[in-house]
Order: structure tokens, then C-alpha cells, then sequence
């Protein structure tokens, strides 16, 4: 078996090594940016790298432990970081084809948290222009490559196009991104990682780059479950850490009592061969361990998807953004993004707030079937992940996209919270993600029940393959 690099290992183990003087915070980012200078050129995964602001920050994490200051659980780790969000010394160009105003280098509270927990930053990874679009391409930058497609470039997910891969090529051991309709779980999940999708609201929208001010929310990439726990009670403001600590070490891979509900439309239509599979086999596994399978029903699937089909919220708050922030940049938008902004400003305002007030009655019934259920799952992307070359045709970009977004856009419409893991690989060979849904606001009770799920089944690494394997196909 394979002996894993330090930033391959969990979270936790990596974190008490550091505090034992088992392995140095420079070590650690050595091994980032050596996986970078392997692997960087081939995937693509950067706008903007700094292994040397990354290698210098490790070295006053370093000096920190040596004297016995922990300023907090993400010290010395190195974590890639979102072309939205504002880093200071760090151009953001949000996808767009030139550096925004100095102003939206800012840091806000997700980055500041970074800082002082004395997390290296190893970059700015690639995202779609502005993040509206969840394949992933960019006619702006090179799209990264999806790592487990050695013999054909596909895409990467998007928006946080670059996020996945930089997990994949062992550049950082976290990855931030932003989720509007699935920007966290799409590339997660088509890379073979884990991701959470906040709340909105849970987190600060300060110091990022907007799409959406009603659906937009940071979020976490990481290769398990079990460190996407440990990211996000080190990230948020309000988690009780060794609360939440105490109760992971007790999280069994019984699942006796856990009531998973499925609902049979729209979620699993049109699915891609093995992917619809590969959840199943995954939930069946969970029966086994005790799980309760049940079918559901959510009424207002459709016409939410209805409502997000027609452009939802997000293309007029983004194109009320370009409009009031930066004007110049509407001329030269990536094609795919200005084709779904163009009729934004048609829409009147009295449609506007009819679609706002629609969707919150509709979030306000749909989370009623956390009655009769714990959590629900879906498939996390219907479709496989579809190459480079089949979207730059308009038709297939525009189709593709909708159904890779399909799944996500509804959890986000009504105000949920979701975790993506992988379970499998598709017929294609390419990863296949099972999210998982929770209520608004409880991101740790869904935290456990996924990382319940994890143990049962097992982590993607186990299910998938080890990320080594598949970089050797790249050599």
C-alpha cells in the first residue's frame, strides 16, 4: 500500500503532527508546491499562484508552534483559495479578462479567518467569469482539466473550476469556493472530492466578488467528509468546535435510526449511464448498515426548477452588479455568460419580486419533508462530466449545463444546505457525487449524519482509488 504524503493524510492527523513537531508547516507547503511544479502546467488549476507567499506564511506558522502559540486548527496548511475572493496582495479577476479595482482585494471574514489561524494561501484558483455557470469552461482562461480524464480533456465543474483540481494535484490540503447553484458541489463531485455548501447567510459575503446577494454562500472542498468537518468548525463563526469535535469521535458507522429520504423525480431523470447507479449502490450499502430508505415527495421540485430555468434571481443580481460596479466589463463578458445575462435586463421589477416572493413560500412548504426524513439524497451531478471540446458548441454548453446544475440549483432555491461525497465512478470512468440534504442553518447535524454515512460506506479514496494512481496516467 501506498505510504501517504502528510497532505494526503486527514485533516486531524496532520494537525496533531504539526503541534508534535512531527512534520514542520514548510514541509507541508514544500510538498504543495512541489505537487504544483509537477503536475501546475498539465491541470491548469491556478489563475494566480504564490507558493512563495504560501512557503513564507508557513514559516511563521512554524515559529508559532515553536513557541507554543496555536492561533487555531487550519494553522499551517496550505488551502487554495477562489478567484472571488478578495486576498490581499493577490490581483482577483473573478474569471473576467482583466484584474477588477483594487477595492475587491479586500479581505473579508472567511480570508481573515484564514489569516489569523496562519493558513498559507497557495492562490487564487480558476473560476467561471463572475461564477455563473456550472460546467466550468472559460472563454476568458484555459479551463483546468479534470484529473481523472487522462485521455480526453473534460471539464472541471464549475464555478470553482480550479478548486477540485488543486485538491487533486496536491497543491492544497482545502480549497475555498463559493456555491450560487452547486459552484461548491459540482466540482467537488466531479473530481472525486467532498464539499459543503453553506447556508446562505451562515457565512460573510464580505470581501468576495458577487453573482447572487440572495443564494450566494462560501463554501469548503476537501477529499473526505471527515476534513470538511474540521475546515468548517476551524472557518465558521458561530460552531462550537469541541462540540462538534466531541460528537464526530463518536459517530459510529451504524446507521440504525438515520431516515434517508428519496424522492423519485426530477433529481434521478436523465442521468448519465452508472451515475444513477453508483448513489444506488451507495444507499443500499447504508441500508445495510442500518439506514432507513423511504421515498418522498417534494411538490415544489418543479416549478422551482421552473423558476431557475428562466433565469431564477441570479442574472439580474449579477447584471445589476456589472451595471453598478463595473460597467466597462459588460462589453467583454465570456460569451456563455453574457448569453444568460442578456434578457436579465428585460425583466421587470414587479416579475422580479414575484420570482423572490414564489421561491420562499416555496422553501417555506418544501422543508416540511424533514418531517418524515433525516436527510435526502440525490445524485450530486446527473451527467458525466462532458469534454472540453462538446461545449464550445452554444446548444450542448447550454443543455450540458442546466443538467449539470439541475440537482444543485433546487437544493440552493430552497434555502437547504448540502454535502457532496463521492460513492463511485460513472460508466465513463469519471467520479460520481451522492449530496446529501440537510435544513437551513444545520450544517453540523448534517455534517455528522454524512460523516455517519462516510464510515458506513467508506471515504472516496477507498471507493475511488487513491489520487496518486491517477496522476500517474498524466506521467
Amino acid at each position: 500500500m501506498k505510504i501517504k504524503t502528510w497532505i494526503d493524510r486527514p485533516l486531524h492527523q496532520t494537525a496533531k503532527a504539526l503541534r508534535a513537531g512531527e512534520v514542520s508547516a514548510e514541509s507541508l507547503c514544500d510538498e504543495a508546491i512541489a505537487n504544483h511544479e509537477r503536475f501546475g502546467q498539465l491541470l491548469g488549476a491556478y489563475k494566480t499562484w504564490d507558493g512563495d507567499g504560501a512557503l513564507l506564511s508557513a514559516g511563521l506558522a512554524d515559529q508559532a508552534f515553536q513557541r507554543g502559540y496555536d492561533f487555531g486548527p487550519l494553522q499551517g496548511f496550505p488551502i487554495s483559495v477562489k478567484d472571488l475572493y478578495g486576498v490581499r496582495g493577490l490581483p482577483v479577476y473573478a474569471g473576467s479578462s482583466k484584474p477588477l479595482p483594487e477595492k475587491w482585494q479586500t479581505e473579508g471574514p472567511v480570508i481573515s479567518s484564514l489569516r489569523r489561524q496562519i493558513a498559507p494561501i497557495t492562490g487564487k484558483t480558476h473560476t467561471v467569469e463572475f461564477a455563473f455557470g456550472g460546467v466550468g469552461v472559460n472563454g476568458n482562461w484555459p479551463t483546468p482539466r479534470n484529473p481523472w480524464s487522462p485521455q480526453v480533456h473534460r471539464v472541471p465543474g464549475g464555478s470553482s473550476a480550479g478548486a477540485g483540481v488543486s485538491l487533486c494535484e496536491g497543491s492544497a490540503a482545502v480549497a475555498l469556493g463559493t456555491d450560487t447553484a452547486g459552484s461548491v458541489r459540482i466540482p467537488a463531485s466531479v473530481t472525486g472530492n467532498a464539499g459543503l455548501k453553506t447556508s446562505a447567510g451562515r457565512w460573510s459575503l464580505d470581501g468576495l466578488v458577487p453573482l447572487s446577494e440572495t443564494f450566494d454562500s462560501p463554501g469548503v472542498l476537501a477529499r473526505s467528509i471527515e476534513d470538511i468537518a474540521y475546515a468548517f468548525a476551524a472557518i465558521d463563526p458561530v460552531c462550537n468546535r469541541s462540540e462538534l469535535s466531541s460528537r464526530l469521535a463518536n459517530v459510529r458507522p451504524d446507521l440504525a435510526g438515520l431516515r434517508i429520504g428519496v424522492c423519485g423525480r426530477l433529481f434521478w431523470d436523465d442521468c448519465s449511464p452508472g451515475v444513477a447507479e453508483a448513489v444506488e449502490k451507495a444507499l443500499k450499502e447504508a441500508e445495510r448498515k442500518g439506514a432507513r430508505i423511504q421515498n418522498i415527495d417534494i411538490p415544489e421540485l418543479d416549478e422551482t426548477y421552473s423558476i431557475f430555468r428562466a433565469g431564477g434571481l441570479a442574472a439580474v443580481e449579477l447584471l445589476a452588479f456589472l451595471r453598478t460596479e463595473l460597467p466597462s466589463w459588460i462589453e467583454t463578458l465570456d460569451p456563455n455568460v453574457a448569453a444568460r445575462t442578456a434578457g436579465a435586463g428585460e425583466l421587470s421589477a414587479a416579475e422580479f419580486v414575484v420570482r423572490d416572493r414564489r421561491l420562499r413560500q416555496l422553501a417555506a412548504t418544501a422543508v416540511r419533508v424533514f418531517d418524515s426524513c433525516d436527510v435526502i439524497v440525490t445524485p450530486t451531478v446527473a451527467i458525466t462530466p462532458p469534454t472540453v471540446e462538446e461545449v464550445s458548441v452554444t446548444e450542448v454548453y447550454n443543455q450540458q449545463n442546466m443538467l449539470m446544475l439541475r440537482n444543485t440549483s433546487i437544493v440552493s432555491l430552497l434555502n437547504l444546505c448540502a454535502m457532496t461525497l463521492p460513492v463511485g465512478l460513472d460508466g465513463a470512468g469519471m467520479p460520481v457525487g451522492m449530496q446529501v440534504i440537510g435544513r437551513r442553518m444545520m450544517e453540523e447535524s448534517l455534517i455528522l449524519m454524512a460523516r455517519g454515512l462516510e464510515l458506513a460506506i467508506g471515504n472516496g479514496r477507498d471507493r475511488l482509488g487513491e489520487p496518486e494512481m491517477l496522476r500517474a496516467a498524466f506521467v
